[in-house]
C-alpha cells in the first residue's frame, strides 16, 4: 500500500483550515516520555508561529484511506555562542566563515537554525507512524533549503541529557559543543546538550 509524507507549515494549516481546527489536530499529540514536546505543540507552537518566533512543520502520513498526524519539528534563528576549545581546529576554520570571533572570551557568536522541537506522535489511536529519523531528516532538509536562499552551512539542537538522545545526534553527523541549565529548572544536573552539525555540501 502507498504511503505518502505531507509536511505543512502551521500557518498555512491555520489559513487553510482555520486555527479551531489546526488546534483540535494539535490536541492529538500525544509523547509521554517527554512532556514538554507534548506542551510545546498543544499549547506554545500556534503563537510561537504567530509571533515568528519559532515555525512549527507538522508532519502528516498517508496512504489510500486515511492520514495521521504522526510528528513535528520546529525551527527557529537564534545566536549561538561557542567556546573555541570545544571544537576541532578544523571545525573552528569552517564555523570562523559564518561567525564573529570574540578573542577576549576566546568564543565564536554565530547565527544560525536551531532545531527547537522533534516530536514523534505515540498516540495509540493512530493508524499509521514515522521514525525519529525520518523527521529528523525532513528538519535537516527544510534547513538546507533555507540556508540554500540565505547562505549557512550550521544547524544546531539543545537535547536533554540521556544517552540515547546523545547517540540518536551524533548518528546524524551533530557534535556536542557545550551544556547549558535547563530553563526555570532547579536542579544543577538538570541540563541541556548543546549539538552542532556542519554541512558539508
Amino acid at each position: 500500500m502507498m504511503q505518502h509524507i505531507k509536511q505543512i507549515n502551521i500557518l498555512d494549516m491555520m489559513k487553510m483550515y482555520g486555527e479551531d481546527s489546526c488546534k483540535a489536530v494539535l490536541s492529538t499529540f500525544m509523547c509521554p516520555l517527554n512532556l514538554d514536546v507534548e506542551d510545546f505543540i498543544q499549547n506554545k507552537a500556534v503563537e510561537f508561529a504567530r509571533q515568528r518566533i519559532a515555525i512549527t512543520f507538522l508532519v502528516f502520513k498517508e496512504n489510500e484511506s486515511r492520514s495521521a498526524f504522526v510528528g513535528y519539528y520546529t525551527l527557529a534563528n537564534k545566536f549561538v555562542s561557542i567556546a573555541g576549545a570545544h571544537l576541532s581546529k578544523t571545525l573552528q576554520k569552517k564555523i570562523a566563515k559564518f561567525s564573529q570571533y570574540d578573542d577576549s572570551l576566546g568564543r565564536f557568536m554565530v547565527s544560525m537554525p536551531l532545531i527547537a522541537q522533534l516530536g514523534r506522535n505515540f498516540n495509540p489511536n493512530l493508524p499509521l507512524s514515522i521514525a525519529g529519523s525520518d523527521l529528523l531528516s525532513m528538519a535537516l532538509q527544510r534547513v538546507l533549503d533555507v540556508e540554500y536562499l540565505i547562505g549557512g552551512k550550521t544547524v544546531y539542537i539543545e537535547c536533554s541529557n540521556q544517552p540515547k538522545l546523545f547517540d540518536f545526534y551524533s548518528a546524524a553527523g551533530f557534535l556536542a559543543f557545550d551544556k547549558r541549565a535547563k530553563q526555570g529548572s532547579v536542579d544543577e544536573d538538570d541540563v541541556l546538550v548543546q549539538m552542532l552539525k556542519y554541512f558539508n555540501h
